[in-house]
């Protein structure tokens, strides 16, 4: 066998294999959003040196670094002059700001409630707040609207194509 017919074998080879095939390309990935645990029928307290402030409970949780994903969430809110509750099938608590989705109920002790697929409650300004339509009451009154943003520090309602019905009190002078 000639020398020269060898490197030729061999270089078609390696040409081959250099055309033909092609290296692995290995995807390296980074995992940064990794839950830290999961909790499946919890209750979480928080408190202060005077008081019960907020309660959390739910069938399940995932806690990462930031946040909790709740399943049928109950989170009731004792920080302020009114107890405030709120339910919902699922939550999302972030930066003091509690995100629910799903057949939301929010109740305050003074008899205000209203019922949305979608809201928001804000915990530092004790906001709570829905772009989607929802039904109120208080008492026998109902207001049906749109969108709707509760301030319960000022005690005062905003929302959008408000339907009211409400009984009005008689002055008995």
């Amino acid at each position: 066998m000639n020398i020269n017919i060898f490197f030729i074998i061999i270089s078609v080879g390696l040409a081959t294999i250099f055309f033909a095939f092609k290296p692995l390309d290995i995807k390296q990935r980074t995992f940064v959003d990794v839950p830290i645990f999961e909790l499946k029928s919890f209750t979480l307290y928080e408190l202060n040196t005077k008081k019960l402030i907020t309660i959390m409970k739910g069938d399940k949780a995932i806690r990462y670094n930031d946040r909790y994903k709740v399943s049928k969430i109950d989170y009731t809110d004792n920080s302020r002059k009114y107890l405030a509750n709120m339910k919902a099938d699922n939550g999302l608590f972030k930066d003091k700001i509690v995100n629910l989705v799903g057949n939301v109920d929010y109740n305050r002790e003074d008899g205000l409630s209203f019922k949305t697929q979608e809201g928001s409650y804000n915990k530092e300004t004790k906001v709570a707040y829905t772009n989607t339509d929802y039904i109120s009451y208080m008492g026998t009154n109902k207001v049906v609207g749109s969108s709707l943003r509760y301030d319960s520090l000022l005690n005062r309602v905003k929302s959008k194509d408000v339907r009211a019905i409400y009984q009005l009190k008689e002055d008995n002078r």
